[in-house]
């Protein structure tokens, strides 16, 4: 017998080690979304000045509403869900701005976050909001904002750059009155 047999005899072979295959490869993918979300928060919001993300939104109505058609225009992008109750503290605001603005060039737009299409219509339904509102299918939307949470507010200057980021409710028509005044006077 020589002595590589002797040792096969004396070691038989292992069998694979699944559940331990599926343990490191669960740790490396927990690391990697890890990792990645490190990287987004580290990235933060993107702010005034930066050129706003180009998308489209497919309407709960069923249009499709193109960022690169409404060049030249002021558009207010509000992030919301129907389970955020800081949303609900600005909702009608917003519709009223948006009644205030929608003659003057100013469009308003609402990507709906993480959220069912018969709870997000009776959002809006319950506050009354007539302006263009749409699912962030995939959070593709969101994703390009670099958005952390609702409410999030993006105001788009005539110049396809970020005139203005709200970041948490509006606490007045007031507060949504300058915002808006001011990205048109730039």
């Amino acid at each position: 017998m020589t002595d590589k047999s002797a040792l096969e005899a004396v070691v038989p072979p292992r069998p694979v080690q699944w559940g331990v295959i599926l343990v490191w490869v669960l740790v490396l993918g927990l690391l990697a979304v890890v990792g990645l979300g490190l990287i987004r928060t580290q990235q933060g919001n993107i702010g005034v000045g930066a050129r706003a993300p180009d998308f489209q939104l497919t309407t709960f109505s069923g249009s499709t509403v193109d960022m690169a058609d409404l060049g030249g225009k002021v558009v207010v992008v509000n992030f919301w869900a129907s389970w955020c109750i800081p949303c609900e503290q600005e909702a009608v605001e917003l519709e009223t701005a948006h009644q205030q603005f929608k003659d003057q060039g100013v469009v308003f737009l609402g990507v709906n976050y993480v959220d069912t299409e018969s709870e997000a219509l009776a959002y809006l339904d319950r506050f009354g909001i007539t302006y263009d509102n749409g699912p962030d299918l995939g959070t593709r939307i969101s994703q390009a904002f670099r958005i952390r949470g609702v409410p999030e507010t993006y105001i788009v200057g005539r110049d396809g750059r970020l005139a203005h980021v709200k970041i948490g409710p509006y606490e007045s028509l007031s507060e949504i009155q300058t915002a808006v005044n001011a990205s048109m006077e730039e």
